[in-house]
Parts: C-alpha cells; structure tokens; sequence
C-alpha cells in the first residue's frame, strides 16, 4: 500500500503559477506558496523580455542597426533558455507556470515597449533598462528563494550572471570612452 500525499490545487481560473497534485512515484521537496510565487515573478519578467526583445529586434533603424539586430536576437535566445529553465524548475517543484499572455501582460515588472520603428540607440537604452529590470525581480526575491531552496537560487544567480553580462554589452554600444 502506498501512501498518497494530498494537497489542495488552487482552480485553474486563477492567473499565476499554482502547485499540482502530487503523483504516485514522485517525492521529495514541494513548493511553498512563497516559492511559487517568487519563481514566478522571475518568469514573467523572462517572458516579457523575451517578448519585447523579440519587437525590439524587428523594428531597430538606424546606425549599427546589424550588429544591434543580432545581439538582439542573442539576448532573446538567452532569456528564453532561463525562462525555460524557471518553468520546468517550477514543474519539478509540483507547480504549474503560468506564461500564458494575459498573464504575463498583467504581472510583468516590466514597462510597455514601444511601438514602430526604434532607432538603434534608443533600443539600446530600452533593452538594457529591460534588462537591468528583470535582474532586479531576480534580485529582489533571491533571499526568500535561497532560505526555502538552494538549488532555485542557484538557477537565480545563472540569470543574474547572464543577463548582468548581456546588460554591460548591450550597454556599451551606447558609450564613450571616459
């Protein structure tokens, strides 16, 4: 005889990442509503900026406007990996992400982008503003994420890593030499 672990499952009409009933053969950690919901602030933000990264991408003009279409499209390939990697981090916690568009339309911390042709310099500016952003949430919740699970954070400190690198590049277009 197995024993079942039972557990509320919030109703699926309710915007956001929720746990999961348990299934036979799985074990070990579960999610805390807490970490659920943390998790989920970090993939909305990824989302969204894969997102606007991707509008970003086909409507930049102006100078260098290859190299800032190319980088463009390295950054979005990035983000979606982490985003990715927080949903099916959130599976594995006995959650269901929620990256559906309402949702992340909704919850993002992520400002609108505009819409129409962008000239390259204020994309630049855009996207790392963007980016800087959604390392703040990753920021922002890395203690509550570190206190419950330490392997969570350690995919937090891979974004924070990541999109810190990508911020200083995308950035750099944009200066000059002190």
């Amino acid at each position: 005889m197995t024993d079942v672990i039972e557990q509320t499952v919030v109703p699926s009409t309710d915007a956001g990442a929720r746990r999961t009933g348990l299934e036979n053969s799985e074990a070990g950690f579960v999610a805390s509503d807490s970490l659920i919901t943390d998790l989920q602030r970090v993939l909305v933000d990824l989302v969204e900026l894969a997102l606007q990264g991707k509008q970003a991408h086909w409507n930049v003009v102006g100078k260098n406007f290859r190299d800032t279409h190319l980088q463009l499209d390295e950054i979005v390939a990035t983000v979606q990996g982490h985003s990715d990697t927080i949903a099916e981090r959130l599976r594995a916690l006995h959650a269901v992400p929620d990256g559906r568009s309402a949702t992340v339309a909704a919850t993002t911390s992520l400002p609108a982008y505009p819409n129409g042709e962008v000239s390259t310099t204020r994309t630049i500016g855009l996207i790392t503003e963007r980016l800087d952003r959604t390392v703040k949430t990753a920021r922002d919740v890395h203690a509550s994420v570190e206190a419950q699970d330490p392997a969570s954070a350690d995919l937090l400190h891979g974004i924070m890593n990541d999109l810190e690198k990508l911020s200083w590049m995308v950035s750099a277009e944009n200066r000059t030499e002190d």
